[in-house]
């Protein structure tokens, strides 16, 4: 029986398969109990929609986590996603300061950047905040853009072992461990490097060309919620690439679904992975 409890931080966007609406299913699959704290929320994400509406939720989030304290609520884990400002990363330090069990995980996905780009809505500023958020998670998982931010190191397309071990050299601190996501030394190919205790390791897997919107968020939520389960964190990486493609792929069948990804008829697969 597994009795842990997960607290997720980040927006809900209430239609694109994404965020928090992809977080809490995926985790409570996995058999974890999710608790959620909403940043922020959205008509839509904003991935090609216009005219979504949008509502802040950074001055309810101290109140939320007050009562939380209250009634003395703790989580085994928190993991953060999509955060809007770098008020809102101050106040998840606080949230984990106050609410993680003693031996609770710290799992950042510090949602950013992609493509070689910083998100519209982001700065150097924000990164810079967000680092100091990395650098205190027992867990972080970038790709490969947000880990250049965060390391200030060139972004390349092309690229060998000794850039990615350089990434993660500059990444590593403490006893922190690293799931670098979008690693492709070929082509055709991509996968997920997991460093860990020093120990580099690197699943591949097959590259589908055409991606789909909100991936990131289910990879996080998929690894996270193995791993919450009792696997290895490399099995927890393999668990959510594999998901991850067979999203993609089932989602490829619908040319019309082109806001994100169909991860809801796949779960059966993720759960059979993961028990």
């Amino acid at each position: 029986m597994n009795d842990s409890r997960i607290l997720t931080i980040q927006d809900i966007s209430c239609v694109g398969q994404c965020s928090l609406t992809v977080a809490l299913p995926i985790l409570s699959a996995c058999g974890i109990e999710t608790a959620i704290l909403p940043s922020a929320v959205l008509s839509t994400h904003t991935g090609g929609f216009t005219g979504f509406t949008f509502r802040d939720l950074t001055d309810d989030m101290p109140a939320i986590a007050a009562h939380w304290n209250k009634e003395n609520i703790k989580f085994d884990a928190i993991y953060t996603g999509y955060l809007g400002s770098i008020k809102q990363i101050d106040i998840v330090k606080e949230i984990m300061s106050s609410t993680l069990e003693n031996d609770g995980k710290k799992i950042v996905d510090p949602a950013m950047a992609d493509n070689g780009n910083l998100y519209s809505i982001f700065n150097m500023d924000y990164v810079k905040e967000m680092k100091t958020l990395c650098d205190i998670a027992d867990i972080i998982l970038p790709n490969i853009t947000e880990a250049c931010f965060l390391t200030n190191t060139e972004f390349k397309t092309s690229y060998d072992k000794n850039y990615v071990m350089d990434l993660l050299n500059k990444l590593s601190t403490g006893n922190k461990t690293i799931i670098l996501t979008g690693v492709s030394y070929t082509p055709d190919t991509t996968g997920v490097v997991v460093y860990e205790n020093g120990t580099y390791s690197y699943y591949e897997h097959r590259k589908i060309s055409k991606g789909c919107h909100g991936t990131g968020d289910v990879y996080a939520s998929a690894f996270t919620g193995a791993l919450m389960h009792g696997k290895t964190t490399y099995e927890a990486a393999k668990i959510a690439a594999d998901y991850v493609v067979k999203c993609i792929e089932y989602t490829q069948q619908d040319p019309s679904h082109w806001y994100g990804v169909k991860f809801e008829p796949v779960l059966p697969e993720l759960i059979k992975a993961v028990y």
